[in-house]
C-alpha cells in the first residue's frame, strides 16, 4: 500500500472513485511471475504493471469532451490498475452504467469474467438454442457466468465441478451437474455440441469421447502447475490433438468493450444472470485474495472493497 498521485483526466476520460474491484487469474500470474515465459511482460524480478482490472464505483470528475457520464453516476467496467481508490477510464473504452439491481461488490465481479463467458459462448462457440453445452470448471468466476449465459441463450447445460459446489452450480440453472470427484464426465453417455473448458483438467484424448462430430471446444483457462508455460501447455496440447479431428479447438482472450457490457447489463437487469461473490477483502488484503484465487478453490468471484 502506498500513496500515489491522482490519475490524470484527459478530454475524453472519466475519473472514477472505486468502491470495489475484483481479483482475476491474470493478477495471480503477475504476482507470482508465472508462467516464466510471460515474465518479460509481467516484470523479470517483480510485477511492473498496475494490477487489477474489474471495478465499480462513482464518477468523480469528467473530461471536457465527455457526454455519456456525469459526476455522481454509478458505473462499472475495466481498466488497468483498479486496485486503487481512483482510476481514470476512457469514456468509450469499457465503461457502462452500473446495473441497477447490483451492489458495487457484485458489479465489480462482472466485467472480465462475464465478458469472457459471453464471448466464449457467442463469438467463439457460436452457441445456438437447443445445443448441449458442457462447462468444465463451472464453479469459478468464468464458469458461474458461463452456466447462466448459456442458459439465457437457450442451451442445455451440463456443468462439471467438485462436491462442495454441486448445489451452488445447480442453483445457477445448470440442467445437469457432474461431481468430478465421483464421476468421470468423459466416460458418460451424453454428447456435447460445445465445451467451454475453464479448468483445463482433461487431455484431448479423453475430451473427444464426449464431443459430437463438428463440436467446438473453447479454452478459456488451464492448470497453473506448469510453471514454464502455465495454461499455454494445455492449450497447445488440445490444439495439436484436435488438428485432424472433425471437432475443433480454439482459445482466446476476451476483449473489453462497452457494447458487450451493455449486453451483460441487460441480462443482469432481466434476472437471467447474477454474479456470485464468495468473499470480499479490504484493499490492504489484495495479496490474500489473489493467493486464495491461486489455490483454484475459489467459488465465483473474490472482490476487493475500497
Amino acid at each position: 500500500m502506498r500513496d500515489v498521485e491522482e490519475p490524470e483526466v484527459d478530454e475524453t476520460d472519466v475519473l472514477v472513485r472505486v468502491r470495489a474491484a475484483a481479483a482475476n487469474p491474470l493478477d495471480w500470474f503477475a504476482f507470482t511471475g508465472t508462467p516464466y515465459i510471460a515474465r518479460p511482460g509481467f516484470g523479470l524480478t517483480k510485477p511492473t504493471g498496475k494490477l487489477g482490472a474489474d471495478f465499480a464505483g462513482v464518477v468523480e470528475r469528467i473530461g471536457n469532451s465527455v457526454n455519456r457520464f456525469q459526476p455522481g453516476d454509478e458505473v462499472y467496467g475495466t481498466t488497468t490498475g483498479s486496485f486503487a481508490e481512483l482510476v481514470s477510464v476512457g469514456e468509450d473504452v469499457s465503461l457502462s452504467p452500473k446495473p441497477t439491481p447490483l451492489s458495487f461488490e457484485q458489479a465489480a465481479a462482472v466485467p472480465v469474467a462475464a465478458l469472457t463467458a459471453l464471448q466464449a459462448l457467442r463469438d467463439k462457440g457460436s452457441v445456438a438454442a437447443g445445443q448441449h453445452v458442457l462447462v468444465n470448471g463451472a464453479a469459478g468466476g468464468v464458469g458461474t457466468f458461463t452456466v447462466q449465459i448459456a442458459k439465457a441463450l437457450g442451451a442445455e447445460v451440463t456443468a462439471v465441478c467438485s462436491s462442495r459446489n454441486v448445489d451452488m452450480v445447480a442453483a445457477l440453472g445448470a440442467d445437469d451437474v457432474v461431481d468430478y470427484t465421483r464421476e468421470d464426465f468423459t466416460q458418460g453417455a451424453p454428447r456435447y455440441d460445445l465445451m467451454i473448458d475453464v479448468a483445463g483438467s482433461r487431455p484431448w484424448s479423453e475430451v473427444k469421447r464426449v464431443l459430437r462430430p463438428g463440436a467446438q471446444v473453447v479454452i478459456v483457462g488451464g492448470p497453473k502447475t506448469n510453471r514454464m508455460l502455465g495454461p499455454l501447455g494445455h492449450m497447445l496440447q488440445m490444439t495439436v490433438g484436435s488438428l485432424f479431428a472433425s471437432q475443433k479447438t480454439t482459445f482466446f482472450i476476451s476483449k473489453e468493450n462497452t457494447d458487450d457490457l451493455a449486453t451483460l447489463t441487460g441480462l443482469i437487469e432481466s434476472g437471467k444472470v447474477t454474479p456470485f461473490v464468495e468473499q470480499t477483502y479490504p484493499l490492504d488484503q489484495v495479496s490474500e485474495a489473489v493467493a486464495y484465487l491461486g489455490t483454484g478453490h475459489a467459488r465465483g468471484k473474490l472482490v476487493i472493497t475500497i
